[in-house]
């Protein structure tokens, strides 16, 4: 309606304007014409000053309705005066004042309100004897504006109304499908009732939406029964899973028993293990034991659960009297790996137990005595002669032969049994031959001992825990990650001493431990 509206109004301002144009250029050429009459049968008037016969003439214009008012004026032969010499007015039209004085410079028609004024000379053999005044009027053409005016808008009007109607009725076309549609989306928005299809419409682009929106109310009904259907199988499946997790948190509480009693002792011990702040948490501690212990308790129960089957297969063939000797051969080599396998997984978790309670026991138990150093590193040297024989590294060791000190031989031994096992096991390579430096030296009531090897020494990652339990770079590989724990332990805790390590050394590693020459200062 609006671009109609806009077209109608454009279309109707031009063709109006042009016409109007048109009708005062027609009107204008028509005055113009009469005018050039005139003057022209006014020459003879003029010359023989015949005012009668010229005002008879000027009458046959009353005719002409355009024509309101027409002037002719001479000028005199000896003053060259302008003065009035003839006039003519139309009925009903009053006369106007002379334009003497606007004659001379009146070139072109002059359009005053509803009048149009022309005025032309009036000349004989090339001298102007005179001019013609003639005021027309527009009321013709007002008129004709008017009605072609009224026409127009009545035109554009009848116009607007049938395009209103043809609108409404296109509209109604549309928008009662959609309606429809709409319905239909709401419908099953609301009620979740996929089985509905959209009707058929007359335009085939609705129709076509209709089929998509069938389709896709179809997709959405099968994607919800699959759904159905998943969620049927995934709570089976949550039930069948709940009893196979039934099934084997109870084996494994079974089989866990012991480990649990172990892990309550070692919390009996904790506050013993750890001295400070430095030293691992009890969740860490509790952690690395589990870790540690756990694997060969499971391949315990692993083995255990196996020769169990083949028990139960046996005793089957047994009792349906279909027992074979490969059968039975083969039970009895299965059930020696099996058990092989239980002892060798018990044994070890049996020495982590072991280690770790060596961790936590009290040392106070032992008695202080006179211990000489040198003696003792040499005996700890003897004892350790086949593990030290096996490579070429050498163990040199600097220590006065009189030193002597009041302490506990047992940790000592331990200690150094302990630092120079890291060494060969973690520091030194076998290809390559090193060195493990022993030094000691008294100072002030306590004695020094600076351990050092060259070996490839130890992470950042490792030196900052070094003293924390279960911390190994051998994980997996025999390391519990208690030694060096233990070492701690016995130095600070049985003999009242300090351990630190230095960051001094390109390679390897350098110890600094220091013990009172009299446990009891």
């Amino acid at each position: 309606m609006l671009i109609t509206t806009l077209c109608l109004v454009l279309s109707i301002s031009v063709s109006t304007y042009l016409d109007i144009e048109k009708q005062r250029s027609f009107a204008l050429e028509k005055l113009a014409t009469y005018a050039d009459i005139i003057a022209f049968n006014a020459q003879v008037s003029l010359l023989f000053d015949d005012k009668e016969t010229e005002k008879k003439r000027l009458e046959g214009f009353r005719a002409a309705t355009v024509i309101e008012n027409i002037h002719i004026y001479k000028i005199d032969e000896f003053t060259d005066e302008v003065t009035f010499f003839a006039s003519f007015n139309a009925t009903n039209i009053p006369p106007i004042p002379t334009r003497i004085g606007k004659l001379a410079n009146a070139t072109k028609p002059v359009f005053i309100e509803h009048h149009i004024d022309i005025v032309r000379p009036i000349a004989f053999e090339g001298i102007t004897q005179g001019y013609v005044y003639i005021r027309g009027g527009l009321s013709a053409l007002d008129s004709y504006i008017n009605e072609k005016l009224i026409i127009n808008v009545i035109v554009a009007l009848s116009v607007l109304l049938l395009v209103f109607l043809i609108t409404i009725r296109i509209q109604r076309r549309f928008t009662l499908p959609i309606e429809a549609l709409t319905k239909l989306v709401q419908e099953v928005s609301k009620n979740k009732n996929y089985d509905v299809h959209a009707p058929h419409a007359e335009i085939s682009e609705l129709n076509q939406l209709g089929s998509n929106l069938n389709i896709l109310f179809s997709r959405t009904k099968a994607q919800l029964e699959r759904q159905k259907k998943d969620e049927l199988e995934i709570r089976q499946l949550n039930q069948n899973l709940e009893e196979k997790v039934n099934h084997r948190t109870t084996a494994l509480k079974e089989a866990n028993q012991e480990l649990l009693n172990t892990l309550e002792r070692m919390h009996q011990y904790q506050n013993k293990i750890v001295e400070n702040e430095k030293m691992a948490s009890l969740g860490q501690m509790v952690a690395g034991v589990a870790h540690e212990v756990n694997t060969p308790i499971g391949l315990g129960v692993t083995g255990s659960t196996l020769l169990k089957d083949k028990l139960t297969e046996i005793q089957a063939a047994f009792n349906s009297k279909t027992l074979t000797a490969s059968q039975m051969e083969k039970f009895i080599n299965d059930g020696i790996e099996n058990l092989d396998l239980i002892y060798r997984n018990l044994n070890r978790a049996a020495d982590l137990v072991s280690s770790f309670k060596q961790v936590a026991v009290n040392q106070d138990t032992e008695l202080t005595s006179s211990v000489n150093v040198a003696e003792l590193v040499n005996n700890v040297l003897l004892t350790m002669k086949t593990e030290l024989s096996v490579c070429a590294h050498q163990v040199h060791v600097d220590c006065p032969d009189n030193l002597s000190i009041q302490s506990k031989s047992g940790p000592l031994q331990q200690i150094f049994q302990n630092l120079i096992s890291n060494s060969l096991i973690h520091g030194l390579s076998v290809e390559t031959p090193g060195n493990i430096n022993i030094v000691f030296k008294s100072e002030n009531n306590t004695i020094r001992i600076d351990y050092l090897d060259d070996g490839k020494g130890m992470p950042n990652h490792i030196r900052k825990r070094i003293f924390d339990p279960f911390v190994t770079t051998r994980r997996g590989e025999g390391g519990s990650g208690l030694g060096m724990h233990l070492v701690y332990n016995l130095i600070t805790q049985a003999l009242n001493g300090s351990i630190i390590l230095l960051d001094d050394c390109d390679k390897g590693v350098h110890f600094v431990i220091e013990l009172p020459l009299n446990e009891g200062l």
